[in-house]
């Protein structure tokens, strides 16, 4: 085997978190730029019609692929530690068809099924945002082939690039796409008074009839990106090969029948994609019943509703009856930061499943230790500080990112939706990364289990809550609460009875909360002070960069960064020896 190849196989936990970490933030800025853009056009309406689709695509995605690229990626990284290479390439070899035939036919579903949602949800101009994005399904199917079978063998650099490549598809191949079919829509209306067969009697209605065909063509380049992402993977497998050599084929034993291989695939992905299932599934109900519940308070008791916005809602989206719609969107908005932060924790989950399932399946107790305590800490690191960032920094943050003066209103309800959003995101982030720890030590059932109880407890809360017209929206925040917290508790607990190891959690837990909530402090007086000499932009920004200033020196003084996590890092070596000489690092 080739020297590099080894390297790329032998791809430490936070190198590959530092991969996939730096795609994902490039990934995300992208996709935070894409809805920016997109709510600054279309308001809050656009951005629920946008989310909607998402609702319904995300539990059929779920189903597709069904748990079987993380089963592919530690069955891989499981036989690749036990040298079995001609497993490796078989277990790639029957991938091939599942995922074919699952993408066809959940592609097939959610044709069927967008004509279905959209009469539920009392949205019918969804419909052309539910249809472009059905392709995105069987393309992303395809792309799983392989992005499981790399990440297996810890080789996250082709996942990367292909997420980057659909994310600037996304990003100028669909903003483009919505930019002009605006355009001419509005150029049929001037022309004719007709928007697509639709007869409009003003320019606000026929913007209103316009916005969503135009969400649809905006849609479009992410069906257009997982295309070319995938047609990237299967390129770079011709012709860059997995790495295993001549070499290790002929030293590795006979591989297992296909009934045994497909057998295995099958024990592990089920639990696995039930648990991805049911957690798609509990969010789609829970979006469905957040629109449907606004749907009808502002049938039954509307004053009661208004008088909590009072006029931030628009009178054209009142009397086009899409308050709901509107709603929804402004709780979209705040859900583009923290979906910033779950993807990042999300990448560690992927690159953690590798090298806990190698250390598990070696029974080097300490090195599983090590492994835990690192994916435990990193995550903590992050989710902490943002989660009390985004809270005490809900309005001038969306202020910053939403500056279209055309979403004001949207920004104003979305920054009190952030603010209690920001305790959510902790639990959320954390139990990704907890949850296949616990896949990776062969207990793939207990996340399934858990999302089940937690995503009964979330629906309930919800229904009950948003029903309310003093909570609404905000409900499905402290249902998210309730739901995460007691899923992140109780995977934390089991995690460490399975495995009999108690990680440190002074290091991993309280150090990095002690200087979160100085970090928290910071930002918030530094953004009030700042405000008084600068405008709120560069003063909100000012805040931030003195708040990860605080938090990083915090970290250094109470000694929660170690080296051995600092030595995995690229220029780690150099890092350490200018820390060490000001004995900020032992």
């Amino acid at each position: 085997m080739k020297k590099n190849d080894k390297q790329e196989k032998s791809q430490s936990f936070l190198k590959g978190a530092a991969i996939l970490g730096s795609s994902m933030v490039i990934v995300r800025l992208m996709g935070m730029v894409y809805k920016i853009l997109l709510s600054g056009m279309y308001g809050g309406v656009g951005t629920g019609l946008f989310n909607s689709a998402y609702a319904l695509y995300n539990p059929l995605f779920m189903l597709s692929t069904a748990g079987f690229p993380i089963a592919i990626s530690r069955t891989v990284s499981e036989s690749i530690a036990k040298k079995r290479y001609r497993d490796v390439r078989q277990i790639h070899k029957l991938s091939v068809p599942i995922f074919v035939i699952a993408g066809l036919i959940c592609f097939l579903a959610m044709v069927v099924g967008s004509f279905i949602y959209v009469r539920i949800i009392n949205a019918p101009n969804a419909i052309f945002a539910l249809l472009c994005l059905t392709p995105t399904i069987f393309f992303g199917c395809l792309m799983s082939i392989y992005r499981g079978y790399f990440e297996g063998m810890r080789n996250m650099t082709p996942t990367a690039i292909s997420e980057i490549i659909e994310a600037a598809c996304k990003l100028f191949l669909g903003f483009t796409a919505s930019f002009i079919t605006m355009k001419l829509c509005m150029k049929a209306y001037y022309s004719s008074g007709y928007v697509f067969g639709i007869k409009c009697v003003s320019e606000a209605e026929a913007n209103a009839a316009s916005i969503p065909i135009a969400i649809g063509a905006a849609i479009t380049g992410i069906s257009l990106g997982s295309f070319f992402g995938f047609i990237f993977l299967f390129i770079r497998y011709k012709r860059g090969g997995d790495g295993i050599s001549v070499s290790d084929l002929r030293s590795s034993p006979p591989p297992r029948r296909n009934n045994v291989i497909i057998g295995n695939l099958v024990r592990t992905a089920i639990p696995i994609g039930l648990g991805s299932i049911v957690m798609s599934l509990a969010d789609m109900i829970d979006s469905t019943l957040v629109m449907k519940r606004i749907f009808n308070i502002m049938e039954t008791n509307p004053d009661a509703l208004l008088n909590v916005y009072g006029s931030l809602i628009p009178d054209d989206v009142l009397a086009s009856n899409n308050t709901h719609t509107y709603l929804y969107g402004c709780y979209g908005i705040a859900l583009t930061l923290m979906m910033l932060v779950t993807a990042v924790t999300q990448v560690f989950g992927t690159t953690a499943l590798p090298s806990v399932t190698a250390a598990w399946t070696s029974g080097d107790r300490t090195k599983l230790k090590e492994s835990m305590e690192t994916v435990l800490r990193v995550t903590v690191l992050v989710t902490i500080p943002s989660g009390i960032g985004m809270s005490l920094l809900a309005e001038p943050l969306l202020s910053l990112i939403y500056s279209s003066p055309n979403v004001a209103n949207e920004v104003e309800i979305g920054s009190k939706v952030l603010a209690v959003m920001g305790i959510s995101v902790i639990f959320i982030a954390t139990s990704t990364p907890l949850c296949s720890m616990l896949q990776a030590i062969g207990r793939v059932d207990v996340p399934l289990k858990l999302f089940i109880a937690g995503m009964i407890m979330k629906i309930v809360v919800n229904y009950v809550l948003v029903g309310i017209p003093e909570i609404n929206i905000q409900g499905a925040n402290v249902g998210s609460i309730v739901c995460y917290g007691f899923v992140t508790v109780t995977a934390m607990f089991i995690l460490c009875r399975e495995t009999k190891i108690t990680p440190n959690f002074v290091s991993i837990l309280i150090k990095p909360l002690i200087a979160a909530i100085i970090c928290g402090i910071a930002a918030y007086f530094s953004e009030i002070l700042f405000d008084f000499v600068c405008v709120q932009r560069v003063a909100t920004l000012l805040a931030i960069l003195t708040a990860i200033i605080v938090y990083f020196i915090v970290l250094l003084l109470i000694r929660a960064i170690k080296r051995e996590d600092l030595l995995q890092m690229p220029k780690g070596n150099k890092i350490v020896k200018v820390l060490e000489k000001r004995r900020l690092i032992r």
